[in-house]
């Protein structure tokens, strides 16, 4: 059981899935702080100085911070954007690099050996 689980965990598929994950955390964190750093005041400016995670409403006991669901939203379509924008250009050097060659032009065709002009010298000295 320990060699499967060994050899399940040394696939490339396996690692560059965990590779992918830690990557994705840390843009994460790039992303909220983003939004929450740059792009929130911006939009507070236009709006009139509102602070989205600060927005909510109560019903009773129950709080509802719809202002962190607009952060959410916000983050989400950064995020999306973000790697469309990736893989578009992943895509678009993809398409460059496997673009094929243009085929080398034909070689000139080669003029006669030494030998092979050698051997006509001889057949028409032959020949006369």
């Amino acid at each position: 059981m320990l060699t499967e689980f060994r050899n399940f965990i040394a696939r490339g598929n396996v690692i560059d899935l965990a590779v992918g994950i830690i990557i994705g955390a840390t843009f994460t964190a790039i992303v909220s702080s983003l939004v929450q750093d740059l792009i929130n005041p911006l939009l507070g400016l236009v709006v009139g100085g509102v602070d989205f995670s600060e927005l909510s409403f109560g019903v009773r006991d129950a709080q509802f911070m719809y202002g962190n669901f607009i952060n959410a939203v916000i983050k989400f379509l950064i995020t999306a954007w973000v790697v469309f924008v990736l893989v578009k250009l992943v895509n678009r050097l993809r398409s460059i690099r496997q673009r094929p060659q243009p085929d080398p032009e034909p070689a000139a065709p080669k003029g006669p050996t030494t030998e092979e002009l050698l051997i006509e010298i001889r057949d028409a000295l032959r020949a006369r």
